[in-house]
Formats: C-alpha cells, structure tokens, sequence
C-alpha cells in the first residue's frame, strides 16, 4: 500500500466518526423534541426541530473530531509500544521472547498439507565473534551484528520470521517448507553473509555464520525444534565453521524420530 493510500486509510474513521457521531446525536434530539413539542403551535415545532440539528451539529462535531484523533493518536502510541517491546533495538529482529511467542503461535496455526505440517528452523550464530569484539571493540562488534542481521532478513521469504535469540544467535522460522526449500534458504543467507563488505578501523575482516535446522513434517513445539536446530548448530561448528547442517525429522508416539541428518 502506498504512503497516501495508507494515510487514507487511517483518515477513514476519524471523517466515519466525525460524520456519525453528531448525525447519531442530532436523531436523538430530534425524536426528543418531536415527541416534547407534538402539541404546539407548527412555527415552535419547526424552530424547536431547527435547534435539534444545529445545536448537536455545531457542538458535537469538533468533540467527536478531536476524539477520533485522540483514539487515532493512542492506537499508534500503542502500536510503537508494542513493536518496541516485540523488537531487538540493535537488528530490528524480533527479540527472543517475541521470536519464540510467534513461532508457537504460527506452528498451532500451520494448515496441514495433506497428512503433514511442514515447516523449518533455523539457528544461525556469528563465526569467531568474540575476536571481532576483541579485536575493534564493542561498537564495530554492534556494526558487525547489524550487517548479519540486514543480509539474514533479505535472504528470506515473505512470510518467514527473523528474531535475535540472544549475543550474536539469530533464528528463521520457515513455515511450509520442504528440506530443499531450508537448505536453499540457509544456503542463500549464508553466502549473503560470507559476501559482506566488513571494515573496521581501516582492516577487512570477513563475517561468516555457522547455520543449524531442523525440518519437520508433524505439529510440534518451539522448545523441541531449538533443540534439535542447535545440536547441528554445534556441529556445523565444529566442522569448521561457516556452513549449514541441517537434519530432517518427524514426531511419533515416542517423541521425534531423526530421518537424516
């Protein structure tokens, strides 16, 4: 939607409001005096009806406006409010309370496909972050961090979630997605990673991220798929570092089942 079509948008109840409110207010003055002056004279029932419109019209209108744009300004404030709380303040991911409320809510609202819910996660961690801290200090470590979290968001799909988990973690959730499509998409954000341009204090230094997942075909909870992501997390780390090891699976009776790893 564009600028001036969503300006439209917001303006739509504040003129709805603006317009109904006093018409609302002038039907119930004029049924009142319609019913109070029944018995006199026509000239006094058509002044009294006169008052009934121009009294509520002249005195409701600017009320409801300015409340209509009170109750425009309060849903706004409460909009920031709730994207601040919802939002890492440093990579504009979601954070990780945030990240993990979605996530639980998208994989009870997954639509089966056929007899299975397929779906991905995603825990990806900065290679070798400490010696970037260690090296150009904290605030080149925060610059480095931004620029993992810009090139991870636009390696995703539409529709996917990104969300810091905490230090230099972040974590995708990819919802209706086969082990293919997870693989593809690690792959990308990874590549989109090791191909950033990171300088700091005049040196190079190259950015690399170590990606573990776990796809499923069966409902589950957050917790489980973590789990299972950062088992591979750990062994994409200590397989060298910046790559992708992901592990297909599914749920029985017994809890999950490892197809591949």
């Amino acid at each position: 939607m564009s600028i001036g079509g969503h300006r439209l948008k917001e303006w739509i109840p504040i003129a709805a409001w603006t317009a109904c409110g006093p018409l609302f207010c002038v039907l119930v003055a004029l049924g009142y005096n319609i019913m109070t002056f029944a018995g006199f004279p026509s000239e006094i029932r058509v002044r009294a009806a006169l008052a009934a419109i121009i009294v509520p019209f002249g005195l409701a209108t600017p009320f409801f406006f300015y409340f209509s744009i009170k109750l425009r300004e309060l849903a706004s404030a409460n909009r920031q409010l709730s994207l601040l709380a919802a939002t890492d303040g440093l990579t504009n991911c979601l954070n990780r309370t945030a990240f993990t409320a979605l996530v639980e809510a998208r994989l009870e609202a997954l639509v089966p496909q056929g007899d299975h819910v397929h779906g991905a996660l995603l825990v990806i961690d900065a290679d070798n972050f400490k010696q970037i801290n260690d090296r150009f200090g904290h605030h080149n470590g925060d610059i480095a961090l931004t620029l993992i979290a810009r090139a991870i968001r636009s390696s995703v799909r539409a529709g996917d979630n990104v969300g810091r988990l905490g230090g230099e973690e972040f974590g995708v959730f990819l919802p209706v997605v086969d082990r293919y499509g997870a693989e593809t998409v690690a792959e990308r954000l990874r590549r989109a990673v090791e191909k950033l341009a990171f300088v700091a204090d005049g040196h190079h230094h190259q950015l690399t991220v170590s990606v573990g997942g776990v796809v499923f075909d069966r409902r589950t909870g957050f917790e489980e798929l973590f789990r299972l992501a950062d088992e591979r997390l750990y062994a994409a780390k200590n397989e060298g570092r910046n790559t992708v090891r992901l592990i297909g699976c599914a749920t029985s009776g017994a809890g999950f089942a490892i197809l591949d790893a």
